[in-house]
């Protein structure tokens, strides 16, 4: 009998290690917070979008307030056009700065907005009139080296 109770709590220990396990898949895969309510679409063009990756959240004021929804390469412009799917409770001014940032040291990237002072809002499918590129790690030191080098 001692044994069969034993038995019954080591199962329950093992179901509970592998619904924590899942549950941090999917914090891990950006999939904890789908969003199936209205929204609408914003498209920006990035010089350089770094590790971004489409669910990546977008946030205004820490807040998330759509997700990455695509991701292309323009033929036309040269530079990656990023599609933003946003929760059609938030708009944003036609001056809304977006930027691709990092999350800490390491973290995941996201697209941070930084709303301006216009009075006319974006619509859907309208485009971000300022953009600002993830900063990556091999240029910022490639041109470290370079200026270094240069000054002596």
């Amino acid at each position: 009998m001692q044994r069969t109770v034993m038995d019954f709590w080591v199962g329950v220990f093992v179901m509970a290690g592998i619904g924590a396990l899942l549950i941090l898949g999917l914090k891990v895969g950006n999939l904890t917070s789908y969003q199936g309510g209205d929204s609408y679409a914003l498209l920006g063009n990035f010089e350089n979008i770094g590790g971004l990756k489409i669910r990546a959240p977008v946030k205004s004021a820490g807040v998330v307030v759509g997700r990455v929804a695509n991701i292309e390469f323009s033929l036309e412009t040269y530079d990656a056009v990023v599609t933003l799917s946003m929760d059609s409770r938030y708009r944003f001014p036609k001056d809304t700065f977006a930027s691709i940032l990092t999350s800490g040291l390491l973290g995941e990237q996201y697209v941070g907005l930084l709303p301006g002072g216009d009075e006319a809002m974006l619509e859907d499918g309208e485009r971000f009139i300022k953009t600002n590129s993830a900063m990556v790690l091999e240029e910022m030191i490639g041109r470290f080296l370079f200026n270094k080098a240069a000054g002596d």
